[in-house]
């Protein structure tokens, strides 16, 4: 079975993208194959892409990168019984080296979830991966819940745009930190303060945190253990904290995503009725040059909302 796919055959630029035909591996058992209508792009990608990740993901090339997709089952695997061809879809697929830069992608049918009729494909394809990271990372590892006042950095960024929404849907607090520009939008979303991270030093305005989202590192991930409650907990999806940092706070930790199709079913189900939406910072079509602008842009880090790849 082969499809259309943008590839990289080596580690390097943005320039390493190319289209080529590509063999897909047999469906299994318990996989669908997705008619690709729109995938989105995130920071693995082009870091997987630089070879940041070469060691820990040792594949052969030529490798489809891209792990969003939304779109149409074309074929089930013969253990397949909740899914049917024709069932509109979206998914964070297992990573492997056969991404969803392509026309076709392969996924597990547990990681699959209904698209909600009143959402398009594009605004589906930008949830998975970043939305999945956000429900974990606040509910599975840091056990937001009502009344609590949960700090998300970068909230503008494709990952919190979907925490803040569902920080605010669990009934909690949220701040957030953002350039000015993008206050108005976090502001419809829910957030209950936005914080300029260029004029104002968080650590002078805000204390006893309960939870702590850093998808930043760095100084920003030090300073952000001086505003928490000694009970409080911070998780990071960009760095394993200093054991110094963490031993001040009940809990510390950098996670990794675990695909889920029950946690993106919960968060479709909120798009269903319009509890949280997808921002769409900009799209670009699934082509060698279209991914390359999408990932130059994602590499800046200044990109509000996501970046999504269109195959229509």
């Amino acid at each position: 079975m082969n499809t259309r796919a943008i590839v990289i055959e080596e580690y390097g630029d943005s320039s390493r993208l190319k289209e080529a035909q590509v063999t897909l591996p047999e469906l299994g058992e318990r996989q669908v194959l997705v008619k690709v209508a729109a995938t989105s792009v995130n920071p693995i990608d082009w870091k997987l892409r630089e070879g940041y990740l070469s060691q820990m993901m040792t594949w052969d090339f030529p490798i489809i990168l891209g792990w969003d997709v939304a779109g149409e089952i074309v074929a089930i695997g013969s253990q397949v019984n909740q899914w049917q061809v024709g069932d509109l879809v979206f998914a964070r697929p297992e990573t492997t080296r056969f991404g969803t830069y392509a026309d076709l992608t392969i996924v597990d049918d547990h990681l699959l979830a209904k698209k909600p009729e009143n959402i398009s494909f594009a605004e589906a394809a930008a949830v998975p991966l970043a939305g999945e990271t956000a429900y974990q990372a606040l509910f599975t590892h840091g056990k937001l819940s009502a009344g609590e006042t949960v700090l998300i950095h970068a909230g503008a960024g494709g990952v919190g745009i979907y925490a803040i929404q569902l920080a605010k849907n669990a009934g909690a607090k949220v701040i957030t930190t953002a350039s000015e520009q993008n206050h108005e939008l976090l502001k419809s979303l829910g957030t209950d303060e936005v914080i300029d991270y260029r004029k104002v030093d968080f650590t002078e305005v805000i204390d006893k945190v309960d939870l702590v989202f850093d998808t930043m590192g760095g100084e920003v991930q030090a300073k952000s253990f001086d505003v928490l409650h000694p009970e409080g907990r911070l998780i990071s999806i960009v760095g394993e904290p200093a054991a110094d940092q963490a031993a001040k706070v009940q809990l510390a930790k950098s996670i990794w995503l675990q695909p889920s199709g029950k946690h993106l079913q919960e968060i479709a189900d909120l798009m269903a009725t319009g509890k949280i939406r997808s921002v769409i910072g900009a799209t670009y079509p699934l082509t060698a040059d279209g991914i390359k602008a999408a990932h130059d842009l994602s590499a800046t880090h200044h990109a509000s909302g996501k970046i999504v790849i269109s195959n229509q």
